[in-house]
């Protein structure tokens, strides 16, 4: 599934049937990460069900994004596939708004390059 940015968005489903209407709400949950972040290369959901799981933690959604930069991991279990989409979403959403503000910081307020002993040309 791509969008229009030539983005990336690949959705797989374990132990899960995908129906048209659970890739077409992960998509619409997934343009909001690309709508923030233009550098991402590429998307990648996995849901899972586990029959065997207790009633709270049956649907485990894995998110993880291969940016420029290091990659992003998340995983989010919930009782629902979509809450879980959705949980999932809001944490990548999270981690990316966090990368985003240290390299803000990072930019702003560069570190000190101090010059002890080294003789440094003069400028004409």
């Amino acid at each position: 599934m791509n969008s229009q940015n030539n983005h990336e968005l690949i959705v797989s489903g374990i132990h899960l049937e995908l129906t048209p209407s659970l890739k077409t709400f992960v998509k619409e949950k997934a343009d909001r990460l690309f709508r923030h972040q233009e550098r991402i290369v590429r998307i990648r959901v996995e849901l899972e069900c586990d029959a065997k799981a207790d009633v709270g933690a049956r649907f485990k959604a894995k998110g993880h994004i291969a940016l420029h930069g290091p990659d992003m991991n998340a995983t989010v279990e919930a009782e629902e596939c979509h809450k879980a989409v959705a949980l999932l979403i809001d944490k990548l959403d999270r981690m990316l708004e966090k990368r985003h503000l240290l390299h803000k910081v990072k930019r702003n307020h560069p570190h000190a390059v101090e010059f002890n002993g080294v003789e440094l040309p003069k400028a004409v």
